[in-house]
C-alpha cells in the first residue's frame, strides 16, 4: 500500500518507520530539517509531490491544532479513493469534518505517546479505534495494532471524547496542581521525583494539546469529581480524623485493586 504520512514529528517517525519496510511510504513535512532521521521513506516538502505519489492512505500525525488545516490542504492533490486518517487524542470536529468532506476515513487514537511509553514494548498500551470509520481501514489500523501488542478498543467519537475526559484530564489536572504548589527540594525524595518527572513530561506537551483535553465538554465533571475528593480529604485532615483517614485509604484502595483486577 502507498502510505503518505503528514507531519515527521515523533508519532509521524514512528508510525514511518513501522510501515516502511513492509509499505511505499512518503512523508510530507514543510520543514526540510525535521525529515534529517527518515529514511527508507519518500520525503515530500511540496504539494504538487503527493499528486505523483497518489497514496492509497494518508496518517495525519501533525499537531492536534493543525490536524483540519493539514487535511485541507492536501485533499486536493489526493485520489478520489484515498482514504484520510487522523490519530489525534482530541477528537473534537473531526466527526464533521470528515462528513462533510464525503471521504473515505478511519480514525484512531494511539494511547501512548514517545514521552512516556517503551515504543519498543507496548503490550500494556491501549488503541481505539473509531467504529464509524471505513471498514478496511478499520482493518488496516486493527491490524497494525495487534502487530504491536496493544490493547484495541473500537469506540465511538462521543465515547471516545467520554473516555479520554476520564483517563487524560484526571492526571492532567492532578498534575498541574502537583505543579503549581511544588517547591524546590534539594534532597527529594523518590515518590516527589517521580511526580516531578511526569510533571515534566505533561508539561512538554504542546499546550494547545492540553487546552483542547480540558475544553473536552466531559472533561468539567471529572475535575469536579477532585475537587469533591479534596474537599472530603481536606475535612478529615483539619479533624485529624484517624478513623475517617482509615476509611478514606481503605476506599482508595479499593479503588486500584478493583482497576487492576479488570485488567487481570
Amino acid at each position: 500500500m502507498r502510505i503518505l504520512v503528514l507531519g515527521a514529528g515523533k508519532m509521524g517517525s514512528f508510525f514511518l518507520d513501522l510501515l516502511s519496510f513492509e509499505h511505499e511510504t512518503a512523508v510530507f513535512e514543510k520543514d526540510p530539517k525535521r525529515m534529517r532521521f527518515t529514511y527508507n521513506t519518500q520525503r515530500f516538502t511540496q504539494l504538487e509531490e503527493i499528486r505523483g505519489f497518489a497514496p492509497e492512505l494518508v496518517i495525519n500525525a501533525v499537531t492536534v491544532k493543525n490536524t483540519i488545516k493539514a487535511f485541507d490542504e492536501v485533499i486536493p492533490y489526493l485520489p478520489d479513493d484515498c482514504i484520510i486518517s487522523d490519530i489525534a487524542s482530541v477528537k473534537t470536529g473531526l466527526k464533521e469534518y470528515y462528513e462533510q468532506t464525503g471521504r473515505r476515513f478511519v480514525s484512531s487514537h494511539p494511547m501512548f505517546g514517545p514521552t512516556f511509553a517503551n515504543l519498543q514494548q507496548l503490550s500494556e498500551e491501549n488503541a481505539i479505534i473509531i467504529s464509524e470509520g471505513d471498514y478496511m481501514g478499520r482493518i488496516f489500523f486493527k491490524d497494525l495494532y495487534q502487530k504491536l501488542g496493544l490493547n484495541i478498543y473500537e469506540y465511538t467519537f462521543e465515547e471516545h471524547d467520554k473516555t479520554v475526559a476520564y483517563s487524560l484530564s484526571i492526571p492532567f489536572v492532578s498534575t498541574f496542581v502537583f505543579a503549581a504548589v511544588m517547591k524546590h527540594q534539594d534532597a527529594p525524595g523518590t515518590t516527589f521525583k517521580r511526580h516531578m518527572r511526569i510533571a515534566k513530561g505533561v508539561l512538554n506537551e504542546d499546550d494547545y494539546l492540553l487546552q483542547e483535553i480540558l475544553f473536552n465538554p466531559y472533561t468539567h465533571d471529572q475535575v469536579s469529581q477532585i475537587r469533591t475528593e479534596l474537599k472530603e480529604l481536606l475535612e478529615i485532615i483539619d479533624n485529624r480524623d484517624a478513623e475517617g483517614m482509615k476509611g478514606y485509604l481503605t476506599k482508595i484502595r479499593n479503588n486500584v485493586k478493583r482497576d487492576i483486577e479488570i485488567k487481570r
